[in-house]
């Protein structure tokens, strides 16, 4: 079910607890200066989204304020609702959602939102609230249901997402919107509130006068959980900048999504509240792709080419350091062999070398010999015969971020004899690391030629499909990113220009690889750092590749650049995928802190 109140009952509840509390209230009585409070054991900041006093002291609490891009506004209504709805409008002027929820008899919320560009279109003023009545009310006079909007200071605005590295100074402390955002979208943000005045209250209780303890306190309880909420809430504000993305799918899929889009509900917990609507979603998927009725989605086939792979699970590249040589042994044997006959759908190997000196480590693999290839050639003999799984090898070369110790022996460790290193430009990964030559023309050809020799070499091994490795910023990848990417020349600059030699790799290898097999592009969608790679980027690069015949795109994010700074959780890297499949239209890989079926089911639904 769904309870709720005025925020007007809420605050004369609290003011009536804090009267037989025995506080004293002030009201209207506006606060500039917080100097007269100085001797005060705590000063609480809970002036809200705009507060005066957190911005006069940005540095100190280490402020940030993103201006997000939806226009919102926020009104009410005298229609009765059963339950939070979402009533999305598709208009000529583009989609707009309405944000709704009854908060008391005969009282409701009506947040309308859409793209600024829909906003424009549409021919909105920021602050003319009788236009915008009467354009919303016209716009969603079915949902209206013959009752009126009603308006209190009802300005379009933009949602500000704000963090603070540090929630006090001094004897301050901030609360409440002052501290940090979340998107109006998971309704969490008088309850996060809430959560951390009570976190707060017990600090001090904890700790009377000793502020400092006070706070480490309030810190160490809250911050983790307010971060995990704030990303979920990020999460879900994106899918709400790009609903118009979502617009393509049938019913069923465009329902699922809105409910699942922060990736806090999943199929199995929705199933859990309305089983025949997570029945509904699961036939629409099935009779789609042609399939049984109730086949769960993650043991659905899937086929690239003439490649058919038995369910949706793909067990991810992971390095093992334990060739000899680049030699693969009984140790890949037992890995990827026991892989396959466990079930999973398609093995994509750990990032296999096209040369020596394109190793990360001593312990990487290669198939740049014949006898590298013929011992892959065991593995791919053993999985076929033994299983229905298929087996794709990813073909790379280190670049910069190669000649380094395995990671137990120290991480990111130089050897004591390296090699040396490629790059788009001589930019070192670490300061630890060699300066890596720029590439020329003469190198371009080189390796050009080696991943071309390593592409025939896996067709030979008995490999179902190829992997290039273009992401975390291995030697490709540092073609593609603007922070490792400084060049002059023609390869260097644009996105167009830093995809120049990455595509001349891949349409080469296109060229020697048989035709009825596929071929994969792993991407990092994002760099997780200032300047990096941005959302446009990504999806011309993912096109780009379509276009040079790709079958499918496997999109990572990050390790681009040692000091990136990822924002991590459940099933975090999903959202990159799916901006890549619904804007580019092409199937995706994901990865990312999957743990389990019913995460798979979610995602692929």
């Amino acid at each position: 079910g769904f309870c709720g109140c005025s925020r007007k009952t809420l605050l004369e509840l609290l003011q009536q607890r804090c009267r037989e509390e025995g506080v004293n209230l002030h009201f209207e009585s506006n606060i500039t200066d917080l100097s007269p409070f100085s001797d005060s054991d705590y000063i609480v900041i809970s002036d809200g989204i705009n507060s005066i006093f957190r911005d006069q002291m940005p540095e100190a609490f280490g402020t940030q304020k993103t201006l997000k891009n939806n226009r919102f506004v926020w009104m009410g209504s005298t229609r009765p609702l059963d339950a939070f709805t979402y009533f999305f409008r598709t208009t000529p002027y583009g989609t707009l959602v309405a944000h709704t929820y009854q908060y008391e008899a005969g009282r409701s919320t009506w947040i309308f939102e859409c793209s600024d560009e829909t906003w424009q279109k549409a021919g909105f003023s920021e602050t003319d609230e009788a236009d915008t009545i009467l354009k919303l009310e016209n716009l969603f006079k079915e949902e209206l249901d013959g009752h009126s909007l009603i308006s209190n200071r009802s300005h379009w605005r933009q949602f500000p997402a704000i963090t603070n590295s540090n929630w006090h100074k001094d004897n301050i402390v901030l609360l409440g919107d002052a501290k940090a955002t979340a998107h109006y979208s998971i309704g969490s943000g008088t309850k996060l509130a809430m959560e951390c005045a009570i976190a707060l209250s017990e600090a001090v209780s904890n700790h009377q006068t000793d502020t400092k303890s006070a706070f480490d306190q309030y810190e160490k309880v809250r911050r983790n959980r307010v971060e995990m909420i704030q990303y979920a809430a990020n999460v879900s504000l994106d899918w709400f900048e790009h609903m118009d993305r979502h617009n393509q799918h049938d019913f069923m899929q465009f329902a699922f999504g809105v409910m699942t889009r922060s990736k806090k509900v999943t199929f199995e917990n929705m199933a859990l509240r309305d089983s025949t609507f997570t029945q509904k979603v699961l036939s629409e998927f099935n009779t789609k792709h042609q399939n049984k009725p109730e086949t769960p989605a993650a043991f659905t086939p899937f086929q690239l080419r003439d490649m058919v792979v038995k369910n949706r699970i793909v067990m991810s590249p992971m390095g093992q350091y334990s060739a000899e040589n680049g030699l693969v042994s009984d140790w890949h044997f037992m890995h990827y062999g026991a892989r396959a006959t466990g079930g999973i759908g398609l093995i994509l190997t750990e990032m296999t070398a096209i040369s020596e000196t394109g190793r990360i480590t001593l312990g990487c693999p290669g198939i740049y010999t014949k006898e590298q290839a013929v011992n892959w050639k065991k593995i791919t003999d053993f999985i076929h015969q033994n299983s229905d799984s298929k087996i794709g090898i990813q073909l790379g070369h280190s670049g910069r971020k190669g000649a380094i110790k395995k990671p137990w022996e120290g991480t990111q460790e130089p050897l004591e004899n390296p090699w040396n290193l490629l790059s788009a430009s001589a930019i070192a990964y670490t300061e630890k690391m060699a300066i890596p030559k720029e590439m020329d023309l003469q190198d371009m050809e080189q390796i050009l030629n080696e991943f071309v020799q390593a592409t025939k070499n896996a067709d030979e091994a008995g490999f179902d499909m190829i992997e290039l490795q273009a992401h975390h910023g291995f030697l490709l990848a540092s073609f593609l990113s603007p922070l490792t990417n400084k060049r002059q020349d023609s390869f260097g600059g644009s996105i167009e220009n830093r995809l120049k030699f990455p595509l001349l790799v891949f349409t080469a290898m296109r060229t020697a690889f048989p035709e009825h097999k596929p071929m994969s592009v792993r991407i990092s969608a994002s760099d997780w750092a200032e300047n990096g790679l941005t959302e446009a980027d990504s999806i011309l690069i993912a096109q780009a590749f379509k276009n040079a015949g790709a079958d499918i795109i496997n999109v990572s994010t990050g390790n681009t650049v040692a000091n990136q700074q990822p924002l991590m959780g459940r099933m975090w890297q999903t959202p990159f995928s799916d901006t890549i499949r619904n804007t580019v239209s092409i199937p995706t890989i994901t990865t990312g802190y999957i743990q389990d079926i019913d995460q798979i089911n979610t995602i692929l639904l």
